[in-house]
């Protein structure tokens, strides 16, 4: 039987081992959800807002354990871990709160008499990944169950504790048994049951190739999909920005989880004027950081989590420095146990890099100059995603004009956008397709019934 091995990245060291699931066990799964679905979905919304709450409170209560199992498994610093823990308590407690409304038919017309309903689909088949072990699974399941669906959850095989300490979370909020369950399986296994009768949809999130396989798949036997493929976020301070608050924030929003956050900014597009300026204030900031043990509180940067990340950032940074760049802050892989990678901070970037081009997942952060505006929003747009943007600027009405022109799904001014229940969160062009979070989420996975009574 394969095994999925847990590994801690602070030391590579072994945490478990788990076997995957049987086809006799997928099969229980799959067949346990679709039961559990047809008395899910007969209840009322305020009936499954209760198990909602009751969610909220297993997070709470468990916040610790689960926060060092987030930290053991990918490395994320226990400050960070903890907020993850909290912010998915709030989001339980947002679709709790809201259920009955989004549930209410809309009614179109009096006579004949017109109304929408929203039903649920069925079982959804959740693939996700490690960065955010609980956030990315939890965001989802809120909605999807308050709903009335059911869900099975293919979790990234770098955390299958994590993966199972969620299925735990919803035995103890008492949820009836199949509504939620984890499956410990490889990611072709996980594609093949796109195709099967029990799974009515998919969402994922994930790499670019992982995510084209799920809607290949999804596509060919006609399965809604929602699918979240990262990004290569822009963040755009213009000549009249205040460049010290602009590089604290820049700094937060490229570091957060040790860089490897989706729609963390990546790209940093600089007007000339002071881009030396803005430069140095960011590595300045950025040597502040403290780098080390992921579980004491004060750490800002962990380890990556695994040694492949950490083999992919060099070359992309290799990449950069053979074609001009040039290295503000020198750091790289960190020697001893572990994956830690301190902050790399490159001026001078041009767009055929990979840096700028591919997705930089961790700690490194090139710094590009434009002359103006214009070829601020031309560099933004110059890349094949599109989930989030920054821009600065003293003007609002001129960064907010500009905002509206920047390819993205969600952009913050004069300030880092972070996902919110009742914000809808997803991409344009290569970054996804859908949306996940607030009424918007909500309705992906639902049959939109239009009904007209003669």
């Amino acid at each position: 039987m394969k095994k999925i091995t847990s590994i801690n990245p602070t030391n590579g060291t072994v945490n478990g081992e788990f076997e995957f699931h049987s086809l006799d066990k997928i099969d229980l799964i799959l067949k346990r959800s679709n039961e559990a679905f047809q008395y899910w979905r007969s209840l009322e919304g305020a009936e499954r807002a209760v198990y909602l709450e009751n969610v909220a409170k297993v997070l709470r209560n468990d916040k610790r354990e689960l926060a060092e199992t987030i930290t053991m498994e990918m490395g994320k610093p226990i400050r960070q871990a903890l907020a993850e823990v909290e912010k998915c308590a709030g989001m339980f407690d947002h679709f709790a709160a809201n259920i009955c409304s989004f549930l209410e038919p809309d009614i179109v017309k009096e006579s004949p008499s017109a109304f929408i309903s929203y039903e649920p689909m069925g079982a959804v088949l959740a693939i996700k990944p490690w960065n955010f072990p609980l956030w990315q699974v939890l965001s989802a399941a809120s909605h999807i169950l308050a709903g009335g669906n059911t869900m099975v959850l293919k979790h990234s095989g770098y955390v299958p504790m994590c993966a199972l300490k969620i299925e735990s979370v919803f035995e103890k909020a008492g949820f009836p048994e199949g509504v939620f369950q984890t499956l410990l399986v490889d990611g072709p296994t996980a594609s093949s049951l796109i195709s099967r009768p029990e799974i009515a949809a998919v969402t994922f999130t994930g790499g670019l190739p992982a995510g084209q396989k799920v809607a290949e798949v999804a596509g060919r036997n006609m399965k809604k999909c929602v699918l979240e493929l990262g990004g290569s976020d822009p963040f755009i301070v213009l000549g009249d920005a205040d460049i010290e608050k602009a590089a604290k924030a820049g700094v937060a929003g490229r570091f957060l989880n040790s860089g490897q956050t989706c729609i963390s900014s990546k790209r940093f597009i600089i007007e000339s004027s002071i881009v030396a300026e803005f430069t140095s204030a960011f590595v300045e900031n950025t040597r502040k950081l403290k780098i080390g043990d992921p579980l004491d509180k004060d750490t800002d940067i962990g380890p990556l989590v695994r040694e492949g990340q950490v083999s992919l950032l060099e070359g992309q940074i290799k990449n950069a420095v053979s074609m001009g760049a040039k290295v503000e802050l020198q750091g790289g892989r960190v020697e001893g146990n572990g994956y830690y990678f301190s902050p790399v901070v490159l001026s001078n970037a041009s767009l055929d890099m990979q840096v700028m081009k591919e997705e930089t997942f961790g700690p490194v952060a090139p710094i590009i100059s434009v002359e103006n505006e214009s070829e601020a929003l031309d560099v933004a747009n110059a890349t094949e995603f599109g989930l989030g943007a920054s821009i600065w600027s003293s003007d609002k009405e001129k960064a907010s004009l500009l905002a509206c022109q920047v390819q993205s799904g969600v952009v913050g001014v004069n300030g880092l956008f972070k996902p919110e229940a009742d914000l809808p969160f997803g991409g344009v062009k290569k970054s996804g397709i859908g949306r996940e979070l607030s009424r918007f989420g909500f309705y992906e996975f639902m049959n939109i019934r239009s009904t007209v009574l003669f």
